[in-house]
């Protein structure tokens, strides 16, 4: 099995490369690609990732989105399985192990590293309630019982991704991807994680990511939303 390690990056040069150093040293148990999409940063996130030799490095010319971004790192990667790795530290790469073991044991389909199983620390009440109103969303419309949609922790397997596309461009991705899997009725199991808000960089999700993730909730449930094969 191949594991390709995708990371989106956006003006991320403070702790892109202490997330590369961590996900490197990792010792997993199947042969790994990590590849990290520069989604038009300005600052010097592209020399940083340019220093590791083992990494690849996919650049947009033009800031396009975290979505855009995971849908580059998809279509360029040949694993047989993907892992979302945010690139601001709020997630500790030391959880990938344990994240893969499901499908590696072929328990699931997707692996998704809920937050609120384990201790979201720094989380903002405004954060937390966004979070949780979002979870409770996706448990009503698909009758599941996710605690943590907007996890920048996924992990699923490219037969998976198959049965749909992927067309979100922005951070309603996160929706997209949940919603679809559940519709899909994939097997989608849910590990703890450590999580700590960031403490350099600047956020990009803001509260209008909200309205948007579950505006595409709705879509994927009663619409659809081009429930075509990648």
């Amino acid at each position: 099995m191949k594991l390709s390690i995708i990371v989106p990056c956006y003006n991320e040069e403070e702790t892109v490369g202490e997330v590369l150093k961590r996900v490197l040293a990792l010792q997993l148990p199947c042969e790994v690609e990590v590849m990290v999409v520069d989604d038009g940063s300005t600052d010097n996130s592209m020399e940083i990732v340019a220093k590791f030799p083992h990494v690849h490095l996919i650049r947009h010319e033009i800031n396009k989105g975290k979505g855009a971004a995971i849908r580059t790192g998809i279509e360029r990667s040949s694993g047989d399985v993907f892992l979302i790795q945010d690139a601001d530290l709020e997630y500790f790469p030391e959880d990938i192990p344990q994240l893969l073991q499901p499908i590696l044991a072929d328990k699931a389909d997707v692996v998704l590293g809920s937050r609120f199983l384990g201790e979201p620390i720094g989380m903002s009440r405004s954060h937390l309630l966004a979070n949780k109103t979002l979870s409770y969303a996706t448990r009503a419309l698909f009758g599941s019982r996710t605690t943590d949609l907007m996890t920048g922790y996924k992990v699923f397997t490219r037969k998976a991704l198959r049965k749909f596309s992927v067309n979100s461009t922005s951070f309603d991705v996160e929706a997209e991807l949940v919603g679809k899997f559940l519709n899909w009725r994939l097997r989608v199991t849910e590990i703890p994680i450590h999580y700590e808000y960031r403490k350099k960089g600047r956020a990009k999700i803001t509260w209008r990511h909200g309205f948007t993730s579950l505006w595409t909730l709705f879509k994927i449930k009663f619409c659809g939303f081009w429930q075509t094969a990648l």
